[in-house]
């Protein structure tokens, strides 16, 4: 199996590289950005591509490019991100798979030649999202193109949109690997940017199409 390994960290690099060649693997190139990763993929055509999702240039965006250039080749990630956006965008872009970094390296060999059977690499971590997200009730979206989307940073976004499908202030720490104090930091930032008094008026607002007329506050 020749793989294309993608990380702006050499280190991280050499071990997956040793990790990958002792399971029987050909690194057949190395890249530290999103574009490095591109080329390398177009020259080499291999198997697998393994990308790292914050390296300059965006993993995300390189996976999105290789699966489009090269369909016959498939795409895995390899992150320390646990961030359902990252999850889920990478999934939209076309990867076979998500892995985290804290997991067991020498199991990575095993898990790319499965992704080459039909299966899809998920650490099991991930999966238990993966199933939420597909049971969770449908509400109404939030608007991104709204007036109000265009004031909260990304993060204030998930947390919204988080607490908007049900979950409650821990579920959200738990799941964004953060603090509860700093969900409720990023709430009253969100409040204080709206300018509105209660959660249920910001989610109001972010679901508000700027094509329609804006809600009673």
């Amino acid at each position: 199996m020749r793989v294309v390994l993608a990380d702006d960290h050499a280190r991280v690099r050499d071990q997956v590289r040793r990790a990958l060649e002792d399971g029987g693997c050909e690194v057949c190139g190395e890249g530290a950005t999103a574009q490095e990763a591109v080329d390398l993929a177009v020259e080499h055509s291999p198997d697998v591509v393994l990308l790292d999702i914050h390296m300059p240039g965006s993993g995300i965006s390189a996976a999105a490019e290789i699966t489009r250039r090269l369909p016959q080749t498939a795409v895995v990630m390899l992150t320390r991100s646990g961030d359902d956006e990252d999850l889920f965008d990478s999934l939209r872009a076309g990867a076979s798979g998500y892995l985290l970094k804290g997991d067991d390296p020498a199991t990575l060999p095993d898990a790319l030649r499965g992704v080459l059977d039909g299966e899809a690499a998920m650490s099991r971590r991930l999966v238990t999202r993966i199933m939420q997200e597909f049971r969770a009730p449908r509400r109404r979206p939030f608007v991104r193109k709204s007036v109000a989307a265009g004031r909260l940073s990304s993060r204030e976004w998930e947390v919204m949109e988080l607490l908007a499908q049900g979950l409650t202030t821990e579920d959200v720490s738990k799941r964004l690997f953060l603090a509860p104090t700093t969900v409720r930091v990023h709430v009253s930032s969100v409040l204080r940017k709206l300018r509105v008094k209660d959660r249920e008026s910001a989610f109001k607002l972010l679901r508000q199409d700027p094509e329609e007329p804006a809600p009673e506050r």
